[in-house]
């Protein structure tokens, strides 16, 4: 975030809590205020749609707030050790991805908090209080597809946990999710159409636009993760046999393709052009200082904004709809399943039969075919 923008919502800060000297502020005062800064549409608001959000404001406040040792300390939860060791073991032992070790603690650790203000031990948790949990989530609005993650969490965490003796036995078994169609005829991807349009949105001469129109063709042409484009490093790409790796972010290992011309065109132009100098190896840079590896936040923005902008709708926009489009395209050129499968990083085809269901029609000519006539 910039220096300008940190000063801005430091203003609000004070203004909101009513900081006329530094005094230590408990956590949930900087989240009640908040709200109401977002809930506020006055004459120091500038932009009154859409509300602002409170995520930001909280953030700045608590590391402000944090420098100045004025941050009240929030008594820690009697859980963060056993969350502790669930990540530890979903890292080593099973060598699951970042995002899903991220994910499947964070959902957790969400049940743990809401049952530790209700029991003071893991050992009396019983199936009633998750539906509990549950139906408090789907009071808040919680969609089907957010209670199904939540439940697949759940019963990954209490596997382990029985395993530790931390739990009843047999508990993750009884955690059903909740019934969603996996075909429900929407579309998941855009048209190839779609995304040539998409990539003609990024086709300008600024920063912003020449990162955009490399990342954009790494997900369409090699269906990327936004991970393994994030992860992307300078000595991964070997120009001189024009190939480059990727660190495969769920199979693990290194996979390595060759680069296309119109990808490797638009990543040399970003590199000369768009690149901000630092000691960062990483390929794709965030725009503001420090320039760091690029997030999920702007790589979600890069792809969902703009298909917003366009007009391209879709049950969810976003980097993963373009490696929807990618399998797509490469099943109606008549790839096979599994060639799309080793193509996308996938462990089995059973992984990719969603887009054969959502493009019946070219199953019918699933055949040899050379992985080079992507577009």
């Amino acid at each position: 975030m910039s220096v300008r923008n940190t000063a801005a919502y430091l203003i609000h800060v004070v203004r909101v809590m009513n900081m006329n000297s530094m005094r230590i502020v408990p956590p949930r005062e900087i989240e009640a205020a908040g709200k109401s800064w977002a809930a506020y549409e006055g004459p120091l608001r500038k932009k009154v749609s859409p509300r602002g959000s409170p995520r930001v404001f909280v953030q700045v406040a608590q590391k402000w707030l944090r420098f100045h040792e004025q941050l009240a300390t929030p008594p820690p939860n009697r859980f963060h050790r056993v969350i502790a060791e669930f990540i530890d073991a979903m890292r080593s032992a099973r060598g699951l991805a970042p995002d899903t070790v991220r994910g499947y603690s964070s959902r957790a650790f969400n049940f743990l908090k809401w049952f530790g203000k209700r029991h003071e031990s893991l050992e009396t948790v019983s199936l009633l209080d998750v539906d509990e949990f549950l139906a408090s989530k789907r009071q808040e609005g919680w969609s089907v597809r957010s209670i199904a993650s939540q439940c697949q969490a759940l019963r990954s965490f209490f596997r382990y946990a029985e395993i530790r003796g931390w739990c009843v036995p047999r508990l993750a078994l009884g955690i059903r999710s909740p019934r969603i169609p996996k075909y429900d005829g929407l579309p998941k991807a855009p048209t190839w159409a779609e995304v040539r349009r998409l990539l003609d949105s990024a086709s300008g001469s600024s920063p912003s636009d020449l990162r955009a129109k490399a990342i954009l063709l790494l997900f369409a042409i090699y269906g990327l993760r936004s991970s393994e484009v994030a992860g992307l490093q300078l000595t991964d790409f070997d120009w001189r046999n024009e190939t480059f790796s990727v660190r495969r972010a769920k199979r693990g290992g290194v996979q390595q393709y060759p680069i296309q011309y119109e990808v490797g065109e638009a990543i040399i132009q970003y590199l000369q052009k768009g690149r901000k100098r630092c000691s960062s190896r990483h390929v794709f840079l965030s725009k503001y200082p420090p320039h760091g590896r690029i997030g999920p936040g702007p790589m979600w923005q890069i792809v969902g904004k703009r298909m917003q902008k366009l007009g391209i709708e879709l049950e969810h926009v976003g980097p993963h709809s373009l490696r929807h489009a990618c399998a797509t395209r490469l099943l109606q050129k008549g790839a096979s399943l599994r060639e799309i499968a080793d193509f996308l990083g996938h462990r089995s085809i059973k992984s990719i039969g969603i887009y054969a269901r959502y493009d019946p029609r070219s199953l019918r000519k699933v055949a040899a075919f050379s992985l080079a006539g992507v577009r």
